[in-house]
């Protein structure tokens, strides 16, 4: 079988230098907000070119406090795309603000920048761009039209560790970026945890306080805060990890490029472009085509994991259908949830891996 992911291959290439860092934690038992934390997001703040790091328990919980702590609340509307994961804009609801949906470009899946103009209103207060499967949008131009209408950019880098535009990293370009580090994604911990970065020092002091508890001191609370802190432990493993993720992303970016040469030509097989080796760091390895449901099936009756993200849009999701919109509003979004397929991508993937994967690929659209 081929996973769509290896977590015990990684694990096991830094299984030495992880299990000293944790038995650290377990001798020292500073289990939040202990030193590995304050090391982890100094390191990370410098990695993401940002000033300041805040740890916290999740990138839901990242793109969560990063609006609340620009005041972000009822009666406010913030833009995001139509093709997303449902916590990007789930953080929008936290907040009691509306989320306004936009549709995507057709080959980078990201925010499609003439929909974006459109939907802009005197309520817009941010625009939540997502530099989708670890590909930057252009952020030169999302940036000159955030400040001709006034409006914040909080990034949603979940899946864009690393990943540069223009020689500056994903994350740093507008008020906040905000990091998830589910286990599977480019950077990840063994658990659910998360990040903001940001260079504004008062939103860095603001923020530190929203994650616990309200508190700038020990039972000290200023404001209403939440529970929402960085584990010592997770902090530990991440640290480990950002030692290897400029290799990890190099590797990626190769294994997307064989991808990209064995698959050219290939049925009705569109594949996604293949930019700067910084530029995308493939989170995900995502192609497109109209047998999608019978080339997943395929697959899997091969022993090949495959994905799909993501198969139901936002605006058809149970959760969101108070907003009224339609498929008719989104086209491209619409046509991308028939069509996307995420093969499987990892640093530790190997080139006859993907040898296999391409062969099955083939097979399908010769049988």
């Amino acid at each position: 079988m081929i996973p769509f992911v290896d977590l015990k291959a990684q694990y096991h290439s830094i299984a030495r230098e992880v299990d000293i860092e944790m038995r650290k934690v377990l001798e020292q038992t500073n289990f939040i907000l202990g030193e590995p934390v304050a090391a982890f997001e100094k390191e990370f703040a410098v990695f993401c070119d940002s000033k300041y790091c805040i740890g916290v328990a999740s990138g839901t919980d990242a793109l969560h406090l990063a609006l609340r702590a620009l005041g972000i609340g009822p009666g406010d509307e913030v833009i995001a795309p139509a093709n997303t994961f449902v916590a990007t804009v789930l953080a929008i609801s936290y907040v009691g603000a509306r989320p306004v949906l936009v549709d995507v470009d057709p080959q980078t899946f990201n925010i499609d920048f003439d929909d974006l103009e459109k939907k802009i209103t005197p309520k817009t207060k941010v625009i939540v761009p997502v530099h989708l499967y670890g590909r930057v949008l252009n952020m030169d131009h999302l940036m000159a039209l955030a400040k001709k209408h006034g409006i914040k950019v909080v990034e949603d880098a979940c899946q864009a560790h690393g990943a540069v535009w223009e020689g500056k990293k994903a994350g740093s370009f507008g008020t906040m970026g905000c990091f998830s580090f589910y286990p599977g994604k480019n950077l990840g911990a063994y658990g659910d945890a998360g990040a903001i970065v940001t260079s504004d020092e008062a939103l860095s002091n603001s923020l530190k306080m929203l994650r616990n508890y309200g508190s700038p001191k020990k039972y000290y609370h200023d404001s209403q805060g939440y529970n929402s802190r960085l584990d010592t432990l997770q902090a530990a493993i991440l640290r480990v990890k950002l030692k290897h993720i400029v290799e990890w992303n190099r590797k990626r970016f190769l294994n997307a490029q064989l991808y990209y040469g064995k698959l050219r030509g290939v049925g009705d097989i569109i594949l996604p472009d293949i930019p700067s080796i910084d530029e995308h760091v493939f989170h995900l390895f995502v192609i497109r085509t109209k047998q999608r449901d019978g080339l997943l099936k395929f697959l899997q009756d091969r022993q090949v994991q495959a994905g799909i993200h993501y198969p139901v849009p936002i605006y058809a999701l149970g959760a969101y259908t108070h907003l009224g919109l339609t498929a008719d509003d989104y086209p491209v979004t619409e046509k991308l949830s028939k069509e996307i397929l995420s093969l499987p991508m990892y640093p530790e993937l190997l080139e006859a891996q993907i040898d296999e994967v391409a062969g099955c690929i083939r097979d399908f659209f010769i049988q």
